[in-house]
């Protein structure tokens, strides 16, 4: 068994780094050359984005869960090094784990594609390599396509970042041109860990998963100390102490070793059995002598977005359950609760870290786990005043108070940054500002510019991204981050079907936009909702008072066909028994409403 390079080495020739970039700018690509470079992917085990794990990684081209591999690196002067690629997600969903990903090396790959240039989330990971005092290593990737302009993208990168466009390294990571390059300027540039191994114990934790047998193994960064199997341990935020039963280093698959000294990065096994005792940014310690200063930063993952999931057959819902279970093992920041709705029954009120997220589990359940779902339009959380001064949080808007009890409704707000070519710039603005949107700033960076905007957090969860890359014609890219609270006037519209209120369709809305989204949802149940033998209204509603209302047709039965000739008396007298039979069916009669309502709405632009 491979075991940790001795304490003399560790210093000099240890280097911690991680790749980050904006989606779609091949990091795992590049990751793939570098390792085949380094010997670390034999030729039974090659194939496209090694570092991603799950098949839905690999078919969307993004990177979900971050992977650690450790690498041998030998110089043409013959010495060895040891390099430790964090591999990090991609996502601004992601950005805590990238960040807590980054505190556990010393310098990152910054990666920019040579025919796209800087995109909103390169900007914001370089800063966030900034803050975390990283050594920045600038690559141009994607030299090789025709469209490549690699001298402009340095110059970019110089322009926004400030970092001097001599600097970059080009490179492609599909025919490995430059990776040579890049090991050098790992070596050169990246300075290796510091640490005492004699110190107490402390160690990051930046990602973790979950196994069958040994538990949770945790992903660490050893910055002080050193860790060994059959040493007792605490982690300082849960509070929970365990005795380490194993540790090692990634192969990328999991390596025993002996220990993990400081400056190395590895893994820990201790029979740890539930996840959220061993949260990303938690600091590991030794139980008899623990670091005065645990690692500074560490907030629990949040859930900021949240759905309904429900089972189309009622019978799934014992599978869903397992099936949620199942998944919130490897994922702490995803969590959710038992709800029902009257109309779509037994069902989830799940939390996620926002869009993305949210997409991603509900596909995975369905894929690996043969689910056939309906999910509930997402929602943010919003923080309620009542007139009695009690201050409560909620993102159902089935939990929503009526309007007599509220005195204010504060809602989420983002700092939104969009990049785009410059003659786009006008309709963006435009979509922006439908959206409540206020312009903080605008900056030109060659053809190209930044808006930085700040937005309710709502307006961007449903066709925000859809809209902006096709009136961009996909030319522009988006990231954000939350900035807090502020007040709105924010009203529940509830939807009545047959004078009956539909739940799952409640929705939260700003009150400029209540009459149009009310419209929009009725005129769509309208045309979904089967017709019965009398008129079934569809309305929505604010408090008592009705915004839109539209009707489904009654089916009409020709009772006059029998009535060949005679006195209008006859005929009236007929018409007079119908509108009676009608009205009486109508005050008993109920209307189902289909699933696939629920769907067609569901899945309108809102």
């Amino acid at each position: 068994m491979p075991l940790s390079p001795p304490a003399t080495l560790l210093f000099v020739n240890v280097r911690n780094f991680s790749i980050i970039a904006h989606v779609d700018h091949g990091k795992s690509t590049l990751a793939d050359r570098i390792l085949e470079r380094l010997g670390a992917m034999g030729e039974r085990d090659k194939r496209d984005q090694t570092l991603d794990t799950l098949e839905l990684e690999r078919e969307r081209g993004i990177t979900i869960k971050s992977t650690p591999v450790r690498l041998t690196y030998k110089r043409a002067d013959g010495e060895d090094y040891t390099f430790n690629l964090i591999d990090t997600p991609g996502h601004v969903d992601f950005n805590y784990e990238v960040s807590r990903s980054l505190a556990a090396c010393e310098g990152v790959l910054l990666l920019v594609d040579a025919s796209q240039g800087v995109e909103a989330q390169t900007i914001v990971n370089a800063y966030l390599a900034i803050d975390n005092n990283l050594e920045i290593v600038p690559v141009v990737n994607k030299i090789d396509l025709p469209a490549a302009d690699p001298e402009g993208a340095a110059k970019e990168l110089e322009d926004v970042i400030g970092i001097p466009a001599e600097d970059a390294v080009f490179a492609s990571g599909k025919t490995g041109q430059g990776v040579d390059e890049i090991l050098e300027a790992i070596v050169e540039r990246i300075p290796a860990p510091p640490g005492d191994p004699a110190a107490p114990l402390k160690a990051l934790i930046f990602d973790s998963f979950y196994d069958a047998y040994q538990g949770v193994i945790l992903f660490v960064r050893v910055l002080e100390g050193t860790l060994a199997p059959k040493q007792p341990i605490m982690l300082v935020n849960s509070g929970k102490t365990f005795d380490v039963d194993k540790v090692g280093t990634f192969t990328p698959g999991l390596v025993v070793g002996e220990s993990l000294p400081a400056g190395a990065v590895g893994w820990v096994a201790a029979g740890i059995k539930d996840i959220h005792d061993a949260q990303v940014g938690d600091t590991v310690t030794q139980k008899d002598r623990p670091t005065p200063e645990p690692f500074p930063g560490f907030k629990p993952a949040q859930p900021v977005v949240f759905s309904g999931l429900y089972p189309t057959d009622t019978e799934d819902y014992r599978r869903l359950r397992e099936a949620l279970e199942k998944l919130k093992l490897n994922d702490a920041a995803f969590n959710f609760e038992p709800e029902t709705s009257e109309a779509l029954g037994f069902g989830f009120r799940c939390g996620f870290l926002g869009l993305l997220h949210a997409e991603i589990i509900q596909e995975r359940l369905e894929r690996e786990y043969d689910l056939d779902l309906i999910a509930t339009a997402p929602a943010v959380v919003y923080r309620v005043t009542l007139t009695n001064g009690t201050v409560f949080e909620t993102q159902n808007p089935a939990e929503f108070p009526t309007r007599d009890r509220i005195t204010t409704v504060e809602e989420p707000y983002i700092k939104l940054s969009v990049m785009l070519p410059e003659e786009y710039v006008g309709p963006v603005m435009q979509l922006l500002q439908e959206r409540r949107g206020s312009m903080v700033t605008m900056n030109y960076v060659g053809k190209r510019v930044e808006l930085i905007y700040e937005v309710p957090f709502a307006e961007i969860l449903y066709d925000f991204h859809d809209r902006l890359k096709s009136i961009s014609r996909g030319y522009a890219s988006m990231d954000y981050e939350q900035i807090g609270y502020r007040e709105g006037e924010l009203r529940k519209v509830d939807i009545l079907v047959n004078n009956e209120v539909v739940d799952a369709l409640a929705v939260i809305v700003h009150e400029d936009k209540a009459y149009s989204l009310g419209r929009k949802i009725v005129d769509k149940m309208a045309e979904v909702i089967p017709r019965q033998m009398f008129p079934v209204p569809v309305q929505a509603t604010i408090g008592g008072k009705i915004i839109a209302r539209a009707t489904v047709k009654a089916y009409r039965k020709d009772v006059l066909a029998k009535c060949y000739g005679g006195d209008i008396s006859r005929k009236k007298k007929l018409l007079e028994k119908q509108k009676k039979g009608r009205a009486r069916m109508k005050q008993i009669g109920t209307v189902e409403v289909p699933q696939e309502a629920f769907l067609a709405v569901l899945s309108t632009e809102e």
